[in-house]
């Protein structure tokens, strides 16, 4: 299991691997953190044009710029952590060939870097909540849960690849075509009630779906959809745990093969 005592002491570490992820993903910047809302806003006009202009995808009678915002912006939260954190391992190999520290570190550094893009993202949507006249329900209440859902269900993926593409280096090359097809195995562009009902008990098990669909529910004042985040979040805490311990199972290891 993980030794959080050692974890503890090694803070400062952790402390300075996230602050250097941050910086290294912005250095020499002319827009600088600015991109973490350029991203998602951009990647929603597109979405707004094609699946909600051309396509005609169903909304579920809100605002399609907002229905899909709503969702990119946990997604890419969750679609670029899983891309930093399985990489993670492979970027820091001479750390990894020359001192001893917990190996979780690398993972975790990944996850806190990736919060301010999410947090800086949250500022579009109060203005797009403002602009369009919506008022959050009491549903706001449990976004904290559906960011540990979130949380969880990121960082197990990702000790799980990192882990994995330490010994198989293809991981990382089939890594951008993954992130792909989960993005349409989440409810990002179409609703969950999209799904026809006879998919729907496993389509639900996707952690992802109760998480965006929390998220539309809480920041739209809708009834929460409990019966689509809970399943979400059993596999999310059992992805949790497998992956954390995939990934103490392989750290012995890391040294010799990175």
């Amino acid at each position: 299991m993980v030794d959080f005592k050692e974890l503890w002491r090694y803070k400062d570490l952790l402390y300075f691997l996230t602050l250097r992820g941050i910086k290294a993903r912005y250095a020499q910047s002319i827009l600088g953190v600015s991109w973490a809302i350029i991203q998602p806003l951009f990647t929603t006009v597109v979405f707004t044009l094609v699946f909600g202009g051309l396509a005609k995808v169903d909304s579920d009678g809100m605002p399609y710029i907002l229905f899909s915002y709503l969702a990119l912006w946990p997604w890419n939260y969750f679609s670029g952590t899983l891309t930093e954190s399985a990489n993670s391992l492979i970027q820091n190999a001479n750390m990894i060939t020359k001192v001893y520290f917990p190996r979780m570190v690398l993972p975790l550094s990944a996850l806190l870097s990736k919060m301010l893009d999410f947090t800086i993202a949250f500022v579009v949507v109060i203005f797009m909540l403002i602009y369009f006249k919506q008022v959050p329900g009491w549903g706001v209440l449990f976004t904290p849960f559906l960011i540990i859902q979130l949380l969880m269900c990121s960082l197990g993926i990702g000790m799980f690849l990192s882990a994995l593409a330490v010994k198989y280096r293809d991981v990382k090359h089939a890594l951008t075509f993954l992130v792909q097809l989960l993005l349409y195995a989440a409810p990002v562009v179409y609703s969950t009630s999209a799904v026809p009902a006879v998919y729907q008990k496993f389509y639900i098990l996707n952690p992802m779906v109760g998480v965006i669909e929390g998220f539309r529910a809480a920041f739209l004042n809708r009834p929460m959809p409990w019966d689509w985040i809970w399943p979400g979040t059993i596999v999310a805490v059992v992805v949790f745990v497998f992956g954390m311990m995939y990934f103490r199972k392989m750290e012995r290891t890391f040294a010799d093969v990175a």
